[in-house]
Parts: structure tokens; C-alpha cells; sequence
């Protein structure tokens, strides 16, 4: 298992310590004021929404689930390889993915928080304004709006899914996320952050149907210092691509509240 393991981290070295290969300007699809074009439906392919960390294939948290519900091997998406957990932020992921069936918010349905919904395997769409971006995903029809060019405009509660707020760094997209509750996970392992949480993702075109994305994560209740993931998400081609309906709670009743049906007289 230990060697499978220093042969999953190295892979994901060679692979996420890449560089980004420059763009041409003009490869990158622009909107009619200029900026970069970020319209679309896109989505992430791997398995981080298993492990953002590298992690061999294990099994299913139900043994009747066979190898249909066994976790993905994940070559990772951590910049580096490993979150720079505390150690006592360390313990507790290591208890969260040790019954992460029950734990898990997203089993349950509950929104999946930034980033999370950005590599879940569900496709999210993008559609484009000058004052505002608006991301729909396809999990539990989740949705957030983000501000651009509004870096005054405070959150009045915190959410599942933050706070978002966008400027743009040359042909980048940078967007703030803050005011996130502590109840969302990274991915099924078990990876966790508290409600100081700070997303700064960053969205680069690398041609007209791939973006990198780039999410670093700032929270010193949790982390020791502020950590990146990496991550290419690609346009979504195939005939008559649509966000279609995965409305999740009905999915999840018997799940939370099967133990108070009425019993059978």
C-alpha cells in the first residue's frame, strides 16, 4: 500500500508541477466588451471529488456497493501534493474519511460550497454579464452570483456557497469567495476548513474550450498557510449539452428522516 501510494504522489508531481503553456490572445474567445469569455457549460474530469489529495483506489463504504461504489484512485490536485493541515486539522480529516458515508454533507445533499462544485462530477455553466457571472450546477441545482468590480459589497450572512466578488487580472478571472459556513468538505476524504475560510480561484483560458482553474485556500484556524490546487476544466462539446435536473433531496428522505415514519400497526 505504501508504495502504491509514493507511486500516486509521484505521478501527481509530474503531472500538476506542469506549466501552463502561454495562450495567443486571440485563441481566447472574448465578449463584446473585450474580456475574456467564460460562457458555457464546462466541467472537471479526474477524481478529486474523491481525494483533492493523492490517494490509491479503496473500498466502498458498503461492501454490498461492490466495486461500483469503491473510491477512485486520485493522483491529487494539491499543489505540492499534501494540505498543510495543523496537526489537530489533520486528526479530524482523518476521522471525517474514516465514516465518511455518514458524515459527508453532500451525501445528504446539502450544497457542495466553492470549490468544491467546481470538480464535482456534474457539469456547471457560466453565463456572462459585464456587472456579474452567474454559475449553475447541475448538484442540487446549487447556484451562485458573483460581483465584478464590486470589492465593497459584504456578504450579509454567511452561506453554503460564500460570497463571491470578480475583478479581472489581464485575461484572468479572479474571483474572492469568503463567508462560507464550516459545513462543506473538500471532497468525499474527508478534507475540511472551518468559517475563516478565503477561496481565490483563477480562471485562465488555455484555448477556447479549456480553462485552468486555480483555487487557493487561506484559513489559519485549519491550514498553516495558504495552499493551491490546480486543475484544467474543459468545455463540454457533445450535442445538445444542457444542465439537466439532479434535484437531490428527495434522493436523501429516507436517508435523514426514515427513522420517524410512522410505523406499520
Amino acid at each position: 500500500m505504501l508504495r502504491k501510494m509514493l507511486l500516486v504522489k509521484a505521478i501527481f508531481l509530474t503531472l500538476v508541477m506542469l506549466p501552463i503553456s502561454p495562450v495567443n490572445a486571440q485563441d481566447i474567445p472574448r465578449t463584446a466588451d473585450g474580456r475574456p469569455d467564460f460562457n458555457g457549460l464546462w466541467q472537471a474530469l479526474g477524481a478529486a471529488h474523491w481525494s483533492v489529495e493523492p490517494a490509491a483506489a479503496d473500498f466502498p463504504p458498503l461492501p454490498v456497493l461492490g466495486a461500483f461504489g469503491a473510491s477512485q484512485a486520485s493522483v491529487g490536485v494539491v499543489v505540492g501534493g499534501e494540505i498543510p493541515y495543523t496537526p489537530e486539522a489533520r486528526a479530524q480529516q482523518q476521522a471525517n474519511a474514516a465514516d465518511w458515508l455518514s458524515l459527508d454533507p453532500l451525501v445528504k445533499c446539502y450544497m457542495p460550497g466553492i470549490p468544491r462544485a467546481n470538480y464535482l462530477p456534474f457539469p456547471f455553466q457560466i453565463v456572462q454579464s459585464p456587472e456579474h457571472l452567474i454559475f449553475a450546477y447541475e448538484f442540487a441545482s446549487a447556484s451562485r452570483i458573483v460581483y465584478v468590480d464590486r470589492p465593497d459589497f459584504e456578504a450579509p450572512v454567511f452561506s453554503w456557497m460564500g460570497h463571491s466578488r470578480a475583478h479581472f487580472e489581464g485575461d484572468t478571472l479572479v474571483i474572492d469567495v469568503t463567508d462560507q459556513v464550516p459545513d462543506t468538505w473538500l471532497d468525499h476524504a474527508g478534507n475540511h476548513h472551518s468559517d475563516a475560510l478565503r477561496v481565490t480561484e483563477r480562471y485562465t483560458h488555455r484555448g477556447p474550450d479549456v480553462i485552468i482553474y486555480e483555487a487557493t485556500l487561506e484559513d489559519p484556524n485549519t491550514y498553516t498557510r495558504p495552499w493551491t490546487m490546480r486543475m484544467p476544466l474543459y468545455r463540454r462539446l457533445d450535442e445538445n449539452a444542457q444542465l439537466l435536473e439532479f434535484k437531490c433531496v428527495e434522493f436523501t428522505e429516507e436517508l435523514i428522516y426514515g427513522e420517524y415514519r410512522k410505523q406499520e400497526e
